[in-house]
């Protein structure tokens, strides 16, 4: 179930990062390494992006490791709560799927993102030592991983243009 459901996401994702879909489909092949799965929740604006302090990485969207039986829609439900204390109703389309080490000494993962657009008025609790916070697009903030400051912005800024002609 969690193999089927990831890789019908990993197809149907709106952006593709580390030629993902092509490891996929080679790591098809052996036993698979868990997936991951994060949330990139902004507010009805999309011009705020919720993000959690981890001790190692900075801050980093909500998200984690898909369990066992699990899929990764309903594990980015469950880490959005889980880090956030906020939940939300995910898109259809999953934003991204990417391939990235999430530590030095561990294999490449298959992470697939998923968006969330909640309210800013709803409160923020999380896991002791990872605080979560809401940070405007136009902020700078430290992470282990740059290169999602960019694809966020990018992606949120796209779904703000698509909302805005859904609405004229």
């Amino acid at each position: 179930m969690t193999l089927d459901a990831a890789i019908a996401d990993a197809s149907r994702a709106a952006l593709e990062f580390d030629d993902a879909r092509g490891w996929l489909e080679r790591a098809r092949l052996k036993p698979l390494e868990p997936f991951a799965a994060e949330v990139w929740a902004t507010d009805p604006s999309y011009t705020q992006i919720l993000l959690v302090r981890h001790r190692a990485r900075g801050w980093v969207p909500p998200g984690g490791t898909v369990e066992s039986g699990e899929t990764p829609r309903s594990a980015a439900t469950r880490e959005l709560l889980e880090e956030s204390g906020v939940s939300g109703e995910l898109l259809q389309t999953p934003a991204a799927v990417t391939v990235r080490s999430y530590r030095a000494d561990w294999s490449p993962t298959l992470g697939l993102t998923y968006v969330a657009v909640i309210g800013r008025d709803e409160p923020l609790s999380g896991e002791s030592g990872q605080p979560p916070r809401w940070f405007n697009l136009a902020e700078e903030w430290d992470s282990a991983f740059p290169e999602d400051r960019s694809r966020i912005r990018a992606y949120l800024h796209r779904l703000a243009a698509e909302h805005a002609v859904g609405t004229r």
